[in-house]
């Protein structure tokens, strides 16, 4: 029986609990969900989520558990994190969601410092790192393993039998303004702060897509692999129940590309890196392709970049352009649109730049990448593309009822209904994210076009000035490093010192097919350190080099024996790296790249 709202109620509530209920009643043709199971992708449908999710709600009824307490998701990208999340969402209760790659000691912290009651946990090891502090952990009542939500369930459905309104009771009693979820951010340095987001954040966040063409529509198959802990990803799941298209799970990122294919998305949401893994095959296959096959495919290319052209400026293709393209469409355009299941309409990029380089060769293909921007202080996005409006190399343009200004040092500042009330138990911090008028200071340098375009120029923070008093902003010159087809990850340094250096990394199945090309076998490290990879990373260091003003040039490198990672804290769970750690970490190395001198000229003044 529904519980009919008091008339200081009747104003329609933007909570996540509603946005939940209008997912289940707008008779949605595709099913929410797709889990993967031993036989194929089964299907969830509406009517057994929401038998879920109302059951769940009952069951954390049962535990105890009231509006605005704390219940943390630790949790892999799964049909039953959306469930619990919403079900959470549904009596008030505030989500605290955890990557399931966090140290055992990042844990500890978040469940003490959200005062987290009961924590819903996945493995063995995120359990034992959780016991391991329980004498920490004051507050936290229990544990319970997603294995183990049947019992929840059960207990759900007891408890429903007795009281059957008391989920639509709690749900009616929400209002917009309580806290929806408390995200922690990943934290290049320090401890991460915990953003507290309202349900008014996320649901204006989520309805925006009303007002942005054919970027997410029913019917929609998206293929979901980042982590729910992160706002991008989190964003995502509550997108999927307001269109109303199908969010298929993928639990193990390292089975993406094989998804991929299984799935067939139509919309494929990411962070840069898959799209630079897929632009550095291209790019050695264009590169070492021969006779017709390699005349066949440069000339796909080149048809592809001259049709992209006129697109990126709103032109129709001439009648023989337009020709040309269909057959250079069915001979190698669709090869590799096949790499992402042959059906995407839409990828979208964000979580870290993406290099310009990147999307304009992939547009070639067909593949056209939509880069937004946002942050977990602005609820996920503030810019995005859209497909009849797209830039490479920008974030694109606001995002409807967003808005955006530049201060007198260029930091982007935001202002709508998508901005955090705050960080958790840190008044300081809170302020100081604001101006005085109440803008929400990003932290980003920007410049924004005539036509509304957003272009980031760096973190602020992490802007170098050298000791020529030269500012130069690392995070393009690092994002063009990247894309080479050799280079992995990229960290440019040279804050009051008199050039730059770089610290790279290598795709290790590129370096050691060249490796090998060139009769050289032995581990990661010695590969690294050998004079055929040092002389092609050289040629590219140069080609990035070869447009900018001498200040802005790497004038030294090292290749490190191994890539950056998670488990040596060098890259958070998103894959940004954390720039200060791993300039403490690798000190040494950059202090002998100075200690050589320039490679390549002069130092830069």
């Amino acid at each position: 029986m529904a519980v009919t709202p008091t008339a200081s109620e009747t104003a329609p509530q933007r909570t996540i609990a509603q946005l939940w209920r209008r997912g289940v009643e707008a008779g949605h043709a595709a099913p929410p969900f797709r889990r993967e199971t031993a036989t194929g992708w089964e299907a969830v449908t509406w009517a057994e989520a929401d038998t879920a999710v109302q059951e769940l709600a009952h069951g954390f009824l049962a535990l105890g558990v009231r509006r605005g307490e704390r219940v943390a998701i630790l949790c892999g990208t799964r049909v039953e994190w959306s469930l619990l999340d919403f079900a959470l969402a549904s009596i008030g209760a505030v989500s605290v969601p955890i990557y399931p790659s966090s140290a055992p000691r990042e844990i500890a912290f978040i469940l003490g410092h959200a005062r987290v009651t009961i924590a819903i946990a996945e493995t063995p090891e995120q359990i034992a790192a959780a016991e391991a502090h329980r004498t920490e952990l004051p507050t936290l009542r229990e544990i319970i393993r997603v294995a183990e939500l049947g019992a929840l369930r059960a207990a759900g459905r007891e408890h429903a039998a007795r009281h059957p309104d008391a989920v639509a009771t709690a749900s009616a009693a929400l209002t917009e303004s309580d806290p929806f979820t408390v995200i922690y951010t990943s934290g290049t340095t320090g401890d991460p702060k915990g953003c507290v987001v309202t349900h008014r954040n996320y649901y204006a966040m989520t309805s925006v897509v009303d007002e942005l063409e054919e970027v997410l529509l029913p019917g929609d198959e998206l293929l979901l692999y980042l982590p729910l802990a992160h706002t991008f990803g989190r964003l995502m799941h509550l997108a999927g129940p307001y269109v109303g298209f199908t969010i298929a799970y993928l639990a193990d990122p390292a089975r993406l590309l094989d998804a991929v294919a299984e799935v067939r998305p139509t919309v494929l949401p990411s962070v840069p890196r898959l799209y630079e893994k897929v632009h550095a095959a291209v790019s050695e296959r264009i590169a070492t392709a021969t006779g017709i096959e390699g005349r066949i495919l440069n000339w796909g290319v080149r048809v592809g970049l001259e049709a992209g052209a006129l697109r990126l400026q709103g032109r129709p293709l001439p009648p023989e352009l337009a020709a040309r393209l269909r057959v250079a469409d069915r001979l190698v355009h669709r090869k590799v649109r096949d790499r992402l299941g042959g059906r995407v309409r839409i990828c979208l990029s964000g979580g870290a730049p993406l290099s310009a380089e990147v999307a304009t060769l992939l547009h070639a293909f067909g593949i056209t990448i939509l880069e937004g921007y946002g942050l977990t202080e602005a609820t996920a996005a503030c810019t995005v593309n859209l497909p009849s409006a797209y830039r490479f190399g920008s974030v694109g343009c606001a995002l409807p009822r967003v808005e955006l200004r530049l201060a007198e040092d260029s930091e982007l500042q935001v202002r709508g209904d998508t901005v955090f009330s705050g960080y958790l138990d840190d008044d300081d911090a809170t302020t100081a994210a604001f101006t005085e008028d109440g803008w929400l200071r990003t932290g980003d340098i920007a410049t924004i076009d005539r036509d509304g375009f957003v272009t980031i120029t760096d973190r602020k923070k992490d802007i170098i000035v050298t000791a020529g008093g030269k500012n130069v902003a690392p995070q393009n010159i690092e994002s063009d490093l990247k894309a080479q087809p050799l280079l992995s990850q990229a960290l440019v340094f040279g804050d009051r010192r008199p050039y730059l250096v770089a610290l790279l990394t290598l795709d290790e199945q590129a370096a050691a097919r060249v490796a090998a090309e060139h009769g050289s076998t032995g581990s990661a490290a010695e590969v690294a350190a050998s004079p055929e990879i040092r002389a092609l990373v050289e040629q590219m260091v140069e080609k990035v080099n070869a447009p900018r003003a001498r200040h802005e040039q790497v004038k030294r490198f090292a290749i490190l024996p191994r890539d950056f990672s998670q488990e040596a804290g060098e890259v958070t769970p998103t894959l940004k790296l954390r720039r200060r750690h791993c300039e403490q970490l690798y000190a040494g190395v950059i202090d002998d790249l100075y200690a050589a001198g320039p490679d390549y000229g002069p130092p830069a003044s």
